[in-house]
Order: C-alpha cells, then sequence, then structure tokens
C-alpha cells in the first residue's frame, strides 16, 4: 500500500543526518523548530526516561545550532560576544565551556546558549557556541547585526550533534574516546570516536552526568550505530528529553525564558559572573542590576500539584483568595517522581517551600505546593 502524500508542512519539515535511523527504529516522528524528530521509540517514554537514569541514553540533538565566533584573540571574540550575552567570556578558560544567555535591551531572554573555548592555541581567538533549534536563526542575524566586523560568524550546518546521558555514559564513550573519562563537568575537548574526530564537552540537560559530541555529518550514522550496539545504550526521543529536564529543573526556551522574563527571575544568577554584575556593559544591565539590588518580581519555583494529573504550561496559579498570582511554564509526569511536578512563576513572598497555592485544571482549581528545584537530583560528574 502506498503511503499517503506528505502535507505540506511535513514536506518543509528538515531532516536531521539522523532521520532515517529514527525511522528505522520505529520512532514516532514530530515537527518541532521546524524538524522532524522522535518524540519516542517504541519502548515509550517512561521506559526511556529510566533508562536514561539508570544506563545511558542516545539523543539526537543535531536541530540545534552550531557555530564558531571567530576574531584576531580570544580578548576580541571575548569582547564582541559580552555585548550581547552577561556571562564572563574573558575569562573563560581555555576547554571550559559555558552557559548563559542572549539578552534583549529590557534585561529580557531572547535565547540561552552554551559558548566553548577551544584548547588549541592556534584557535585562541575562536568560541564554539550552540544555540536552540527554535532561536537558531534569530540568534545568528543578532549576532551577524550587532558584532558586525569585529568578529566572523561561521555556521556549523554541516556538523551533528549527539547527546549521551546517564550514569553509564562515560563507561561506554571511554570504550571509543579513552580521553573522556577524565574530563570534568563543563569541559570540552577535541577527541576522537574510534578515529573520527569529533568534539566533546562534559554536559547535558538531564541533570544526569554525560557529554554531547560534536561530528561531521557525514560520520553521524557511524557514531549512533557504533553507540546504539552497545547494550547499555538505548535512543531517547523528546518526550523523555523533556520529563528528564523538567525533574531536573532545568529551563526550557520558551517555558522558563522568554523576551520577558530576566535571568534573574529565572534563578540563573549564578551565570551571571562577579565582574559582569557589577562593570554591566551588556544589553538590559540595569535591570540585572536592579532586581539583583532589590530582588526581582517573579521568581520560578518548582511545583507539586495534589493527586495523580499534570498540569500544564499556562495554567494560572492562584492564591488563597482566588486571585491569579503566577503562571506554569512546564508541566507533566515525573516517572522518577512517581508524581506530577511542574514548573512556574510565582512573587518572592508566595516563593518558600510548602506555600499552598491552587492551580486551574480541567476546569477546578486543585491544590498546588511550591516544592524545591531539582525535583530529582543532579548527578553532573564531579572530579
Amino acid at each position: 500500500m502506498a503511503e499517503p502524500a506528505a502535507s505540506p508542512d511535513q514536506q518543509t519539515l528538515l531532516k536531521t543526518p539522523l532521520h532515517a535511523e529514527h525511522v528505522a527504529l520505529g520512532a514516532r516522528m514530530v515537527p518541532f523548530a521546524g524538524y522532524d524528530m522522535p518524540v519516542q521509540y517504541p519502548t515509550g517514554i517512561i521506559a526511556e526516561h529510566n533508562h536514561t537514569r539508570n544506563a545511558a541514553g542516545l539523543f539526537d540533538v543535531s536541530h540545534m545550532g552550531q557555530a564558531y565566533l571567530i576574531a584576531d584573540s580570544h580578548e576580541a571574540v571575548a569582547a564582541a560576544l559580552e555585548t550581547l550575552v552577561p556571562a564572563d567570556i574573558l575569562n573563560l578558560a581555555p576547554g571550559r565551556q559555558r552557559y548563559t544567555q542572549f539578552l534583549n535591551d529590557e534585561g529580557g531572554t531572547l535565547d540561552d546558549l552554551m559558548v566553548t573555548r577551544s584548547t588549541d592555541p592556534a584557535e585562541d581567538g575562536k568560541l564554539g557556541l550552540v544555540v536552540n533549534a527554535g532561536c537558531k536563526e534569530a540568534d545568528f542575524a543578532l549576532l551577524r547585526d550587532k558584532i558586525g566586523d569585529s568578529a566572523q560568524l561561521v555556521i556549523a550546518a554541516d556538523y551533528a550533534l549527539l547527546a549521551l546521558q546517564g550514569p553509564l555514559a562515560a563507561a561506554v564513550l571511554a570504550d571509543h574516546s579513552p580521553d573522556a573519562a577524565a574530563m570534568p563537568f563543563m569541559a570540552s575537548r577535541r577527541s576522537t570516536f574510534d578515529g573520527i574526530a569529533v568534539g566533546l564537552s562534559r554536559s547535558g540537560y538531564t541533570g544526569e552526568d554525560g557529554y554531547e559530541i560534536s561530528v561531521h555529518n557525514d560520520k553521524a550514522v557511524t557514531l549512533w550505530r557504533t553507540l546504539l550496539a552497545d547494550e547499555r545504550v538505548k535512543p531517547i526521543g523528546l518526550g523523555a528529553r523533556d520529563s528528564l529536564r523538567l525533574e531536573a529543573g532545568l529551563c526550557l526556551y520558551g517555558h522558563e525564558l522568554n523576551p520577558t522574563i530576566s535571568p534573574v527571575e529565572a534563578g540563573l544568577l549564578w551565570s551571571i559572573q562577579k565582574r559582569r554584575r557589577e562593570q554591566g556593559g551588556f544589553p538590559g544591565a540595569s535591570r540585572i542590576q536592579r532586581e539583583i539590588a532589590s530582588g526581582p518580581a517573579r521568581v520560578r519555583v518548582g511545583l507539586k500539584p495534589e493527586g495523580r494529573a499534570p498540569v500544564r504550561e499556562g495554567a494560572a496559579l492562584k492564591n488563597a483568595a482566588g486571585e491569579t498570582v503566577g503562571i506554569v511554564t512546564s508541566g507533566g509526569f515525573g516517572p522518577s517522581v512517581g508524581g506530577p511536578i511542574a514548573i512556574g512563576y510565582v512573587p518572592p513572598a508566595l516563593s518558600a517551600e510548602g506555600t499552598s497555592l491552587t492551580v486551574e485544571l480541567r476546569g477546578k482549581d486543585v491544590p498546588i505546593q511550591v516544592a524545591p528545584l531539582p525535583f530529582a537530583p543532579h548527578r553532573f560528574h564531579r572530579s
């Protein structure tokens, strides 16, 4: 029987270099950030989630935007990027990675990203960037428009990105990249995988130890198949990726972060180093400094609803008087927690652990309590 003709929307969806691999594995594919991506494999989201928590999960994150920002020296390229982000890029050490955000003039978040400095002295004016899939075109346009001739943007469209996450990730990767196990958390380096050139960073989006592996498109399938041949590794889709990051209490752009939310409100002040807090010099610095001094108007909190039904993004949070005081930004079922969990924003006065609120759920107001983040303990590698 012939397959049904693709709709115009399906025809325009982009595909990662691993698309055929997902289809061959029986993945359910869905549109995500302009790409046709696997939301789950036949075993299901809960099984994928639990496998990542207990062994090693393999994710295709090639839809993310990889790029390089290049200038004559590290000082020059850091100065250029620091005009758009609040992190201290100047003092980023070689072989290290740093999390930061693109901010608008009002201090709201345009995107969050990872920035990496090469260990190679010959690349001392080169920074690696990884940005969110849904924002990458706007991010690249922002860099070109605002940085101008002070640094060159080179988009790495010919590179795929895989994430290997879980307590067995280091042991699995060490079988192919012997230097991987010695890397500290948030380190980055050039390496090889069975002789294939790769870029490794010890980071990820699950709360577990793990790595992100950048590899040329024409070698991506080889890495994918080699890793999945290991019985410790299973493929993981977008569904479990989201439940894992939700349990880890990590921000998702478009949910916990958007152009109206500042890093301070989002609980990301740790990502703005002391020099930048004091000196400013980035978009929205006056708001950031004001919120550091006086406190933000709202703060990001964990939430646990009563009962078994999960609450969803956009649900109103109410106080004892029935007044809307906040909003849920992410919600779902936490397999490791064994119940529904959520993240949202409330005024600081209502942010203490155990504070009782209500949330709209299926037309009714049900009890929900402020809970500490993360819901599942972080197990990032600490050397």
